[in-house]
């Protein structure tokens, strides 16, 4: 099984009360402690286990380079909440920001372990709503699970 690598976007749509403690472990270890989190990570097996097994509190999917670029832009933030900026990626020795947003997508480099970043982005509730209820799947007409391209949409309307 050769399988290439491919980035994926997180976002945690369920809030913090009356979650399994195994779960609540889990969402810790993906970075997402509070409801409207999100984050990036490759799909690696552990990964995806991780994921399946946290399906009904949050959604994940496929993002698109120009989604990256808006979360990276618009919601990274450096320790000390300081916007991602060119003086910073020139620092960690990249050209620009469109550099390293291209090596995030690539997954040359791994988001999180970038240093003096926050490994999440904080988003808004998304714009006029969830279309559907959060504790169905995406498949069912809900929102929660696996949704692949669709995540592109949800991104933009939480940002």
């Amino acid at each position: 099984m050769n399988e290439e690598k491919n980035c994926l976007a997180v976002i945690r749509l369920r809030g913090i009360s009356d979650v399994y403690y195994r779960i609540s472990e889990t969402l810790n270890m993906l970075y997402l402690n509070r409801n409207c989190h999100a984050t990036l990570v490759d799909n690696r097996p552990s990964y995806l286990g991780m994921l399946r097994k946290s399906r009904n509190y949050i959604t994940w999917g496929e993002p698109t380079k120009e989604s990256v670029n808006l979360l990276i832009r618009k919601r990274g933030r450096l320790k000390g909440n300081k916007k991602l900026t060119d003086d910073y990626a020139k620092e960690i020795g990249y050209p620009s920001l469109d550099g390293l947003i291209e090596s995030v997508y690539n997954l040359e480099v791994e988001y999180k372990r970038l240093p003096n970043v926050k490994p999440v982005f904080r988003l808004h509730p998304p714009k006029k709503g969830f279309k559907g209820k959060i504790k169905r799947s995406f498949a069912a007409g809900g929102v929660s699970g696996y949704r692949g391209k669709a995540i592109d949409k949800l991104i933009k309307n939480m940002s």
